[in-house]
């Protein structure tokens, strides 16, 4: 899969794939301070999506920058919009569905509860800065 968009200000950027996508986003979570950022790949393993990219902030505030971080950076750089978002008016679970890529930003407690990688277990999985 590929993500598509029309590029930065509308001039066309070259599509932006799926591992660049989740690179990309896990970089600009670290540059917002999250913690534990995990990069799930679920290519051959479920259909809807390429990668989970999985972090948390240490707070509500904090899990709200890493989401506005993250939504701004793709917009701007790749003029990428998430297809779905969720969860950014309580920011104890956000959600950002960019098709190739769906990013969970969580606070820790949150975190602890769903245990998404837990779920997705048998998925090849790699920690990030």
């Amino acid at each position: 899969m590929s993500a598509r968009g029309p590029g930065p200000a509308g001039r066309g950027a070259e599509p932006i794939d799926s591992i660049a996508l989740a690179d990309r986003v896990a970089e600009v979570a670290s540059d917002r301070k999250a913690i534990d950022i995990r990069v799930l790949d679920l290519r051959g393993i479920v259909g809807y999506t390429d990668f989970f990219v999985i972090c948390s902030g240490n707070s509500e505030r904090q899990t709200k920058a890493i989401h506005d971080a993250v939504y701004q950076a793709l917009k701007d750089e790749q003029g990428l919009l998430p297809r779905r978002s969720e969860g950014s008016g309580e920011s104890r679970w956000i959600l950002l569905d960019y098709l190739d890529c769906v990013v969970h930003i969580f606070t820790p407690d949150a975190r602890e509860f769903y245990r998404l990688e837990h779920l997705w277990g048998e998925a090849p999985a790699r920690s990030v800065g």
